[in-house]
């Protein structure tokens, strides 16, 4: 049997498009689940434009944030049923033997393979994954706001487990996109005044932040917001935009022996000196995808409501209509689309 799946076939920009492809076989400790939402992510933008700096397995099926029942597991599984809600990690191959598995950040595996770009992903009415990737979903949360799920476990792996935030901090968040906005949420519930700072071009995203969760959101330059409270900086930044030269404003506007958490992707050369950095004796934190800790963590912050969603959700578009959806967020007219298979 087949299905439609939206499949990136080259390095080309561009090279996205529909096609049927088989309804994949389920091996022994794999499960096949039946997608019920999957969110488009920025990286499957970049990987639509051919922006990308990661390596791709060509041709392989977008989609790594996503949500579904499942349809039918393989030998071996145990703990799962048909018929289950669950939502998938992203860790989809990874090195069992690796030093950074066996501590539990295998996150960290240098081998390790995700979802839409080193194997198949849900961008898709099936997608095969492997049983240890799979969270149940919080009972009544709809299947895109679960969907969102990863999203929100790469924001709390910045900001709680990749910061030292803490209550009356002030944070500056910079980068209005999905994982930019979760970081600020993420940030004051933490207790910290947070400030979200964008471009003049990011007014849907921002506009999101401040009627959703009640962010403070600046364009421009957020120097006097940064120094306002004695002139020295912010406690933390957590850099979540996708370009490297965000970390200059990021080092201008920390305190000394503040903190940066850096989360978002940059392949572009820094191109300015870090002696501010050593001066002010700050510390610079990368932060990178998840592990099955946080994921548990996010779930129960999204099932007791703590962690809402669907303020980031500027609209779901059947699986044919990608192209549309995947244009309302490379606009900036949506903080996220959603791409709903079976619809």
């Amino acid at each position: 049997m087949s299905q439609s799946a939206l499949v990136n076939y080259s390095r080309e920009p561009g090279s996205v498009e529909l096609r049927e492809v088989p309804i994949p076989e389920v091996p022994g400790g794999e499960i096949l689940l039946k997608v019920g939402a999957v969110g488009v992510c920025g990286s499957d933008l970049h990987q639509w434009q051919a922006t990308h700096s990661w390596p791709v397995d060509y041709p392989v099926i977008l989609g790594h944030e996503f949500s579904g029942e499942i349809a039918e597991l393989g030998d071996g599984v145990e703990g799962w049923r048909e018929g289950d809600r669950v939502v998938s990690e992203t860790a989809a191959i990874i090195n069992e033997d690796n030093p950074m598995t066996r501590r539990g950040l295998y996150n960290l595996d240098s081998d390790r393979k995700g979802f839409g770009y080193g194997v198949d992903g849900a961008m898709a009415s099936y997608v095969r994954v492997p049983a240890r990737c799979l969270h149940r979903a919080p009972n009544g949360l709809k299947m895109e706001c679960a969907a969102l799920a990863e999203p929100c476990c790469v924001a709390y792996n910045a900001v709680v487990n990749n910061t030292r935030i803490e209550p009356g901090d002030r944070v500056l968040v910079i980068g209005p996109g999905t994982i930019g906005i979760l970081c600020a949420v993420l940030a004051k519930l933490r207790g910290a005044e947070v400030c979200l700072l964008g471009r003049k071009n990011d007014t849907a995203r921002l506009l999101a932040a401040r009627e959703g969760y009640g962010i403070e959101a600046l364009t421009g330059d957020a120097g006097q917001w940064a120094r306002e409270r004695d002139g020295l900086g912010v406690d933390v930044v957590v850099d979540a935009a996708g370009v490297s030269e965000t970390l200059k404003t990021a080092i201008d506007l920390v305190r000394p022996a503040g903190w940066i958490s850096k989360v978002g992707w940059g392949p572009q050369p820094l191109g300015f000196s870090l002696d501010s950095l050593v001066q002010k004796n700050v510390t610079l934190q990368g932060s990178f995808s998840h592990n099955w800790p946080v994921w548990e963590r996010v779930l129960q912050l999204m099932g007791n409501g703590a962690l809402d969603v669907a303020p980031l959700i500027g609209g779901k578009w059947p699986l044919g209509d990608w192209n549309i959806a995947f244009d309302a967020m490379h606009s900036g007219q949506v903080v996220k689309s959603v791409l709903i298979p079976g619809s």
